[in-house]
């Protein structure tokens, strides 16, 4: 399929005087999307076209101008940024709505799913991270309307929500022309019926989404209006058979999917509930804790041997030599010391069977050790994610977005969040809590909790 050529608009034409066009990089409907290149700030940004006859389709200009409007209002790292909006008449004597984007590099996650499921935890990462783009989004009073795989971009630094193009805000009635709009198996059922726009309807698009990456099929088989329209749904949504999916992450997106609205979750219950389902804490059990206390001490056994053995052969003659024998507790003690009597061809006596299981049998008397502590992984996974935790709160307070006092707390937190517990509750607690005495504003409260999904994640391998 070849690219339209709308308005007669060609690579090399100047938009306003400043928007250099250079490629069609998307286009559907009566819009195209251009790579473009900003000669006032010298930089490269997408550019959404919608143009027609000169007073003509007023609605669809309207639908990028509230496009650009919500966009705008929304402040969020995983959600596109708008720079501009403007209507102008081309070379070729048309009139052109157009808004101006960050321009994004990735590939829509449609293409990810055509080849098949993905793994469960990057499908919930995923689907987290839209979540927290959506609870932004509802907070603000808009209502995306078009979550779908097309409008989700995988990018080098992770999922972005695209296409705010059909954008409501909460409560306005579907009389604009917008009822009509959407993609098929992701409508609610609530939008058939000509609701006033809902959050609800966002998480319920989400949850087909999740369910859509997990087995790579929509819940439902039904994808046009006719079918959808016809469609008579009882009982509760398909179950999701993928293995080792854990219980919880199944139970939520099935809970999206209800056909009820006031049942589902909100976007940030969604988000909160991905990112706990992504932090597997395993604690060791009581047989692997008697194994290594087992374990230790065979080793303690060995040591000693071989520090016997070491002080008979280095001093044959009686020498003093006192080395340090390592305990299983940490610290240290010297080793006893041998000399021997007048004959020094006597063999020395190595320990017998008999020594090994009175030793064992001795520290099995003792009071058992403590629980040991769950490491973090040292992949660089982690490291990487909590690098860049720190990192945004670095930046923040470099540009006097927070105070200092602010982000040690925060990265104290959750250093001790993971060296102590691998739970991540008590970092997000703290971040909320900053927000809500005003100590940290939005845009970086939402990168941080972003970052935080990555941590989850990490923790899990």
């Amino acid at each position: 399929m070849s690219p339209p050529e709308l308005g007669g608009l060609r690579a090399g034409d100047v938009l306003t005087r400043r928007y250099l066009l250079l490629e069609q990089i998307a286009w559907g409907g009566m819009s195209v999307i251009w790579r473009a290149f900003d000669q006032s700030l010298q930089r490269m940004v997408a550019v959404k076209l919608l143009d027609g006859e000169l007073g003509s389709d007023r609605g669809g200009r309207e639908l990028i101008r509230r496009e650009a409007r919500a966009t705008a209002r929304l402040i969020h790292p995983d959600a596109i940024e708008v720079y501009d909006y403007g209507e102008t008449v081309t070379p070729h004597g048309r009139l052109a709505a157009y808004v101006v984007m960050r321009l994004l590099e990735g590939r829509p996650l449609s293409d990810r799913i055509s080849e098949g499921p993905l793994p469960w935890a990057e499908a919930a990462l995923i689907a987290a991270r839209l979540a927290t783009v959506l609870a932004a989004a509802h907070e603000r009073g808009i209502v995306h309307r078009d979550v779908t795989a097309e409008n989700v971009l995988l990018t080098a630094t992770g999922a972005k929500l695209l296409d705010f193009g059909i954008a409501a805000f909460i409560g306005e009635d579907d009389d604009d022309g917008t009822s009509d709009y959407g993609t098929p198996p992701y409508v609610a059922p609530e939008r058939l019926t000509g609701r006033t726009a809902d959050p609800a309807s966002d998480v319920y698009a989400l949850g087909v989404l999740l369910f859509e990456m997990l087995t790579g099929s929509p819940p439902y088989p039904e994808r046009t209006w006719e079918e959808i329209e016809n469609a008579r749904r009882e009982g509760p949504p398909p179950e999701i058979g993928v293995p080792g999916l854990p219980p919880w992450i199944g139970a939520l997106c099935r809970t999206c999917l209800s056909h009820r609205p006031e049942a589902r979750p909100k976007a940030q219950e969604m988000a909160d509930g991905l990112a706990e389902a992504l932090v597997v804490v395993r604690r060791p059990t009581e047989n692997e804790v008697m194994r290594w206390a087992v374990a230790a001490a065979a080793t303690v056994v060995v040591l000693l041997a071989g520090a016997l053995v070491w002080n008979q052969l280095a001093n044959p003659a009686g020498g003093r030599s006192t080395p340090s024998v390592a305990l299983s507790s940490g610290a240290t003690r010297p080793a006893p010391v041998v000399t021997p009597g007048p004959d020094v061809s006597k063999p020395f006596p190595h320990p017998t069977a008999q020594d090994h299981r009175t030793t064992v049998q001795e520290h099995r008397a003792t009071k058992r050790p403590p629980e040991p502590k769950v490491i973090p992984s040292s992949a660089p996974g982690l490291n990487q994610s909590v690098r860049r935790f720190n990192a945004l709160l670095a930046e923040g307070e470099g540009k006097g977005r927070i105070r200092p006092d602010v982000a040690l707390d925060l990265r104290q937190v959750l250093a001790n969040s993971i060296c102590c517990s691998r739970d991540l509750t008590s970092i997000r607690g703290k971040i909320a809590d900053r927000h809500r005495e005003g100590s940290l504003p939005d845009e970086l409260r939402h990168a941080l909790e972003t970052q935080l999904i990555r941590v989850s994640v990490a923790l899990t391998r």
